[in-house]
């Protein structure tokens, strides 16, 4: 098993002609653009809609000779990631290629007829991070489910997900609880890359209409990889994903960070790797943390003022905040998503005086639309204790494994 220690301390990874694994876009060109000739070509990207040496999936079909690029369309932060997290995105022209681009994160989320009418193909090229709660996923599901609504062909270019092929994580999203950070009822890591989530959706009904769905699938990559493991280099997907490990801090906090109470590193330097507040106390979380012995987790002290305000700090104020950096020590051991459960339970257990739900009582909908379910919510605030939300945050994990092992590709 392989021993991942993780802190802000992380190398850039340089343009590297040795990546072992290639992504589906040079997979594609390798074949000479044989799925697309003669073909006229959408593309849903963004920035990490990349080639291992850096050049833009934008250019290379650009370029690619008997293939014409007509159509591109951004999802959250745009085609060039310009825009900030939740800000929506309008239609324009790409400056450098002349090329339409229309938005999928403002008034619509899915492609309408009218966007669509202009090409036979839409294809998707996009480094998701693995998390039913990370918007990009979503953005290709209604892509496709589109396309079959408009007889349209409908492609993946693949690529790894950061966190392996293994790690299923969270119960499945529950009716009534659907929506942009919860689109289908999958788990909340729901272990797949982008095309054998796409297959899976395709095939076991979860859009109204099956598409004519192509996956051109990497070379070289195996479950359990994790980015590092590929070679390959790294774009940002979105602002505060800057390197491959933040898909691993992303659910192991990002959860309660829809409560606006804690400061998870957002505004920091270390986006979803803190757990803290103006009002604790760094050393006593720290060693109440550190004192549950969580597998492949350990914690520091750290007490940080944030550079920059968000819609998460609830006071709007730079204040200097207390609690844990969070290590990943094994990341194949550590269960990511309970973790931040844990420290709720901590706190609750330290500072029985602070009512940590009552506090933002507006954000109960949008955290249990993340949990995919109020059960979570319900369950956890009973006690604060984590024994008892484990059972129904797991009661889905192995048989998605299961059903979703037929889709793998690799």
């Amino acid at each position: 098993m392989k021993r991942y220690i993780l802190s802000v301390a992380l190398a850039l990874v340089a343009v590297v002609a040795s990546a072992v694994v290639k992504p589906g876009i040079e997979v594609l060109r390798d074949g000479g653009f044989a799925q697309l000739q003669g073909k006229r070509v959408g593309l849903v990207t963004n920035p990490s809609g990349i080639d291992n040496n850096l050049k833009s999936t934008v250019d290379i079909l650009n370029e690619a000779p008997g293939v014409k690029l007509v159509a591109l369309y951004g999802p959250e932060h745009g085609v060039r990631g310009n825009a900030h997290a939740g800000d929506a995105v309008g239609d324009e022209v790409d400056s450098k290629t002349g090329i339409k681009m229309y938005s999928l994160f403002g008034k619509t989320h899915k492609p309408t007829p009218e966007m669509l009418k202009d090409i036979d193909v839409l294809v998707y090229d996009i480094q998701d991070i693995g998390c039913r709660s990370y918007t990009f996923y979503a953005t290709m599901g209604v892509c496709m489910e589109a396309c079959a609504e408009n007889d349209k062909e409908f492609m993946v270019l693949d690529r790894p997900n950061p966190l392996g092929g293994n790690k299923v994580e969270g119960n499945l999203v529950e009716e009534g609880y659907f929506s942009f950070v919860s689109k289908y009822a999958i788990p909340y890591l729901y272990g797949l890359t982008p095309g054998e989530l796409a297959r899976f959706l395709n095939e076991e009904g979860h859009t109204a209409k099956k598409a004519r769905l192509t996956v051109i699938p990497m070379q070289g990559w195996t479950r359990d990889m994790k980015f590092r493991d590929t070679g390959m280099p790294w774009v940002l997907p979105s602002p505060q994903i800057p390197s491959p490990e933040s898909a691993f801090f992303y659910p192991l906090s990002g959860i309660i960070g829809e409560l606006y109470i804690f400061n998870t590193g957002i505004g920091y330097t270390l986006p979803f790797q803190l757990f803290c507040a103006t009002w604790a106390d760094a050393d006593k979380v720290c060693d109440a943390r550190n004192a549950l012995h969580l597998p492949g987790l350990e914690f520091r002290p750290i007490n940080v003022k944030p550079f920059f305000v968000t819609s998460v700090d609830v006071n709007q104020e730079k204040k200097e905040v207390h609690g844990v950096q969070t290590y990943i020590t094994d990341v194949d051991r550590a269960n990511l998503t309970l973790t931040q459960f844990y420290f709720l339970q901590v706190m609750h257990e330290l500072y029985p005086d602070v009512k940590i739900f009552e506090q933002n009582p507006k954000r109960y909908a949008m955290f249990d639309k993340v949990c995919g379910t109020k059960e979570i919510r319900e369950r956890f605030t009973k006690r604060y204790k984590v024994e008892d939300i484990i059972g129904y945050w797991t009661k889905d994990a192995e048989a998605f494994r299961l059903k979703s092992a037929k889709y793998y590709l690799y």
